[in-house]
């Protein structure tokens, strides 16, 4: 099932690997928050799931899941 759209999901990517990237330049302190929001955002955009989208009732994926066939 998927909850994250065409739009949402290039923005998340794009915030994700900033986020992994700016991990390099971070100090030891906070590098592991950076990491784990960067990875959340870049995994959410891969799965094109996100379990908050789920808790929030937020669809913004185009496809209607009950017209495909299995």
């Amino acid at each position: 099932m998927r909850n994250v759209g065409g739009t949402e999901r290039l923005a998340r990517a794009a915030f994700g690997s900033g986020i992994v990237v700016a991990d390099f330049l971070a100090s030891v302190q906070i590098e592991l928050v950076f990491l784990v929001i960067g990875l959340w955002g870049v995994f959410t955009s891969a799965f094109g799931y996100c379990p908050f989208n789920g808790l929030f009732n937020r669809n913004t994926c185009q496809i209607d899941p009950s017209s495909s066939k299995a």
